[in-house]
């Protein structure tokens, strides 16, 4: 999403956009049937005019890195919206996976829904450029096949990695927000795994700052700052959280669920409130909403409905009010995991 669309806080944005040290450049848009050799696009110094047709959570994120690193940074945006994943891989990946391609490409329309066809235009020709990292903010068009997703995703990583020579390239997404779509709980919770079974991944949470209705949040900045984050602190060793709570391991005892978190640092709540969305059961689907306390390190949550919890969902809403922070007021990933009495991870 650019400036082009409503956006909280522009105003601001654009006043604060002049910087020598930033530099943008946008791929032309340009769907292709094979492999390109070349791309449009242009150079230009951050201002209150070239951002305003630019990614504007890559702008920030390229904002937060310069302000902390104090050095030249750029930024090269491929991306065209409301596009699946298939589109961005190349056609050798996705027939490795045997998942429909066209056998004939010629007599096959293009579109920037065929796949391929934004590899081929807008990806193959900087493949192999002089880059730190990728970043990643899609997947509205995927969300309602999780499991092809994943394949799809991980092959896209490990692909893209292979086209820059370094399979260590730091690759950073935004988890999917909140949205009144069924779908979107499942693919939340599928990308926090995600994150977790890739090398050099960070996922940036913004549950919390989504809109019931729009698919397009229309809080640019946090996104922005908590990809950086990821950047900051596994790049360039700072010594800050990259991330809200996630979820690590569960015991039971005594009837209640005690959660622990990597990046839980003071666990706290964005209201000042008991932790909510939280949610118990005993069989697997049959859920009923949970109490719940911070303890230290730890969540405590419990049911007088559920004394044996075997699992254990948070902010599984579509459309998310779950409020559980750390001391960085960083917001903790939607997540499910099963748990018998000891320690285990998330299925």
């Amino acid at each position: 999403g650019s400036l082009n669309q409503p956006v909280l806080h522009a105003n601001d944005i654009l006043m604060d956009a002049d910087n020598e040290q930033i530099r943008l450049m946008r791929i032309a848009r340009n769907a292709q049937l094979i492999p390109q050799d070349t791309c449009r696009g242009q150079w230009k110094t951050a201002s209150s005019v070239s951002i305003r047709y630019f990614s504007l959570v890559g702008y920030l994120f390229a904002k937060t890195l310069q302000k902390q690193l104090k050095v030249p940074v750029g930024m090269i945006e491929t991306s065209w919206g409301g596009s699946a994943i298939q589109p961005w891989m190349s056609r050798e990946c996705l027939e490795s996976m045997n998942i429909s391609v066209p056998n004939d490409f010629r007599n096959f329309k293009v579109h920037r829904r065929a796949p391929s066809s934004l590899y081929n235009g807008m990806v193959a020709p900087i493949a192999g450029f002089g880059i730190r990292g990728f970043l990643w903010y899609q997947g509205e068009s995927n969300a309602h096949h999780v499991q092809l997703h994943e394949r799809l995703f991980k092959l896209l990583v490990q692909s893209w990695r292979t086209y820059w020579d370094n399979p260590e390239m730091p690759f950073y997404f935004v988890q999917l927000s909140s949205l009144n779509r069924p779908s979107w709980t499942w693919f939340r919770d599928s990308q926090r795994r995600l994150m977790q079974q890739l090398p050099h991944m960070g996922m940036a949470v913004s549950s919390d700052k989504g809109d019931s209705l729009d698919v397009h949040p229309r809080d640019k900045r946090p996104v922005g700052e908590r990809l950086a984050r990821w950047a900051l602190h596994c790049d360039y060793n700072f010594d800050i959280l990259p991330s809200g709570p996630l979820y690590q391991s569960a015991q039971v005892k005594g009837g209640k669920v005690y959660l622990k978190f990597d990046y839980g640092d003071g666990l706290t709540t964005s209201n000042g409130q008991s932790p909510n969305c939280f949610e118990v059961a005993e069989v697997a689907g049959l859920y009923y909403p949970a109490k719940a306390i911070i303890c230290g390190d730890k969540v405590i949550v419990w049911s007088e409905h559920v004394p044996h919890p075997v699992f254990v969902r948070y902010g599984w809403q579509p459309f998310t009010r779950a409020n559980l922070v750390n001391s960085a007021d960083l917001p903790a990933s939607t997540f499910q995991c099963k748990v018998v009495g000891s320690f285990r991870k998330s299925h």
